[in-house]
């Protein structure tokens, strides 16, 4: 069929037919869309659909210069991003208030009729909607044209996903008209981004598959959908959106928020179907009531209802308060729970090292599964909450997915229960179990612990670390699975007798991959260290210890003290460093390295930096170790100190900055946002 309709594109001579073809076919995809997704009534098969579209596909093909911006096959064509832009929102995209109970909404019903001044036996008109599980999204038009996309972000600012959000086919890319209705001009939409269970099962058997770990519920996996930088990625996952509010809509002639609702249905948007006028507050509490029971019978999640006043003059009248409108509330269900008893603790080691106790229970029906194991996070929260192995406790499922112990029920205990010790040694391999001051999760310290050695290992090749060519994922899974390689110093003995057995290895692309293992046997002490993979260890910190050490074996034998006493690194980073290397499967890699000829190249000792002369102050919570961020200005020239003078020229400052920020108001320092400090360390070349 593509063949054919290729010779179809290229043979006819009349422009005026094609593109009238053109438009005709954009028409009837868009018409198909609109039933699909908007009216949950397609007319045409899937592999219709495809027909139409692969037709248009070929058309355009051949006549480039008829493509359009919102041509149904733009969806996707995107180069991937570096990075998401930020977008400020035009009208901040506030958050809602909680009601976790009848009472609750009674109190906000209330609050309604005095704001309003009506008597406390009126009856106000709300509107009620299923609260989807989702990532909010804001989308403008320009004309009628999707020209941004963003993410809800902190209210006041997000990010542009707009490439991303062109290919949810849900979203249409240009409006619909609508009778009595003026799309000229901005309009801005808002909605909810949603997976379907469904979908959400596929995704993360898929992820699985590929030794990725599975996302934690569906409005996580949708999150991480949208925020992909490469566009492809987000395509392969069947997105969806309901919209519910518009951001500014002073040109369009509507009054109420039921009206509001048809409008963006007419317009092209998806609208949940689910949604009522409600006359006062017991109709609403009866719709609440009623979803809690039915939720279950619906592809997506749900975790409450959105209940608004419907006359739009009446939410203007009720106006705001704080970063929540009084118009506006959201009814949240209580998770799901079921009692059962813990038979045993074990701990499982995640990819990347960390260890996470889990409860081994009786069987038991919850949230329309049978859940037999849950999480118990960590060893803090296993104290804080007492769990012992015998005890009978109440489950819930955490996001709607992962079980998870909420409490010990203590008055059922007989004496028989057993606390749980958690292990200093790593369960897989043996290693320490590593926990830093301050941090809830405790991790194995070993470099070739089975558990973690796929993830070690495209760690160690990276681009970053070693940059070896020619050795992806995928290889990476066929050489362990296959017990060719038990630790990063294993991928030196590799020979091409061996790599031609795997599937898909040809005799020259294993020579190539030996070549470039081979080619790896030198690589700047800096990156080696990088590669290691050691915890709180980036590639500005690991330059910074191979500038001061000069060698592993300097860096193996350093004390703890010794590590503390570099400019730049904290007691954090020096525990983490002195730790990896007092293990024996460190000393054991090592030997190997240097048995296989490796020999990293030390670093040439260099003056200044593009910060030499210039000092920084930071202060509050950033979103990496402090000790990091002084050793990337460290490692450009650049000096830091732990307070503001006038001499000090710039002062970062994370989340909850304090006394620092104020003084270097007070002596007009410049202050920098983190994101400030990064583009300024990226200006350089080497942040």
């Amino acid at each position: 069929m593509p063949d054919q309709l290729d010779i179809f594109a290229s043979d006819s001579s009349d422009d005026a037919s094609i593109e009238q073809r053109i438009q005709q076919l954009r028409a009837e995809i868009d018409r198909h869309n609109y039933l699909y997704y908007v009216l949950d009534a397609p007319k045409i098969s899937d592999a219709e659909y495809d027909r139409l579209l692969r037709e248009l596909e070929a058309l355009e093909r051949a006549h480039p210069e008829l493509i359009t911006p919102d041509s149904p096959t733009q969806r996707v064509g995107a180069t991937p991003a570096t990075e998401f832009a930020s977008y400020r929102h035009r009208v901040p995209m506030l958050s809602l208030a909680n009601a976790f109970s009848r009472e609750e909404f009674l109190e906000f019903d209330g609050r309604v009729k005095r704001g309003l001044g009506l008597p406390a036996d009126a009856l106000v008109d709300y509107v009620c909607e299923l609260k989807i599980d989702g990532l909010a999204m804001s989308l403008t038009y320009h004309d009628g044209v999707l020209v941004t996309a963003a993410t809800r972000g902190n209210g006041v600012e997000g990010e542009d996903i707009t490439q991303n959000i062109r290919t949810v086919r849900a979203v249409p890319l240009h409006l619909r008209p609508v009778e009595g209705q003026d799309e000229s001009g901005d309009i801005e939409a808002r909605g909810e981004v949603y997976l379907s269970r469904t979908e959400f099962d596929r995704i993360n058997q898929e992820r699985e598959e590929h030794d990725e770990a599975p996302f934690a519920n569906p409005r996580n996996a949708a999150a991480g959908s949208v925020r992909q930088l490469d566009p492809r990625i987000t395509a392969s996952r069947k997105l969806s959106i309901f919209c519910y509010a518009l951001g500014e809509m002073n040109h369009l002639q509507i009054t109420t928020h039921l009206q509001l609702l048809q409008f963006l249905k007419d317009a092209g948007f998806p609208v949940n179907p689910h949604h009522i006028l409600a006359h006062g507050a017991e109709e609403v509490l009866a719709f609440c009531d009623r979803w809690e029971q039915e939720r279950r019978t619906l592809s997506y999640d749900i975790d409450g209802v959105v209940i608004k006043v419907n006359a739009l003059e009446q939410q203007r009248a009720l106006g705001f308060v704080s970063r929540s409108p009084r118009w506006a509330i959201a009814y949240k269900y209580a998770p799901e729970q079921a009692e059962t008893t813990i038979r045993d603790i074990i701990v499982q080691v995640g990819r990347t090292g960390a260890l996470t106790p889990v409860a081994v229970m009786d069987p038991v029906l919850l949230a329309g599964s049978v859940v037999s194991r849950a999480t118990l996070h960590n060893e803090d929260e296993i104290r804080r909450k007492d769990i012992r192995i015998g005890d009978r406790v109440v489950i819930q499922k955490a996001g709607e997915v992962i079980p998870e112990v909420v409490r010990v029920i203590t008055e059922a205990r007989t004496g028989d229960e057993r606390e749980f010790d958690f292990p200093i040694h790593c369960p897989v391999c043996g290693s320490a179990v590593v926990k830093p001051e301050g941090e809830a999760v405790a991790r194995c310290s070993g470099i070739a612990c089975p558990a973690q050695l796929k993830q070690r290992i495209r760690h160690f090749v990276s681009r970053g670390a070693l940059d070896i060519q020619g050795i992806g994922p995928a290889l990476i899974d066929q050489l362990v699975d296959a017990t060719l390689i038990g630790d990063p110093a294993d991928l030196y003995t590799l020979t091409v007798d061996q790599l031609v057995n795997l599937e898909r290895m040809g005799k020259k692309s294993a020579e190539n991959v030996v070549k470039a293992i081979q080619a790896a046997k030198h690589p700047p002490l800096g990156r080696l260290i990088f590669g290691f993979g050691i915890r709180y260890v980036g590639e500005t910190v690991a330059d910074l210890l191979a500038a001061h050490f000069g060698s592993l074996e300097r860096l193996q034998a350093a004390s703890l003290d010794d590590l503390l006493g570099i400019p730049g690194i904290g007691p954090q980073i020096a525990n983490s460093v002195y730790i990896f290397f007092q293990q024996e499967q460190t000393h054991e890699l090592l030997e190997q390295l240097r048995a296989a000829g490796v020999e990293p190249e030390a670093p040439v000792p260099t003056g200044g930096g593009p910060l030499e002369g210039q000092s920084f102050v930071f202060t509050g919570t950033l979103s990496i170790p402090r000790e990091e961020a002084e050793a990337k200005v460290r490692a450009l020239g650049g000096k830091t100190s732990s307070s503001v003078s006038r001499n000090t020229d710039f002062v970062v400052i994370g989340e909850k900055a304090g006394s620092k920020a104020d003084k270097a108001r007070q002596l007009q320092v410049r202050i920098l946002t983190e994101e400030e400090f990064n583009a300024l360390i990226s200006s350089t070349g080497k942040g």
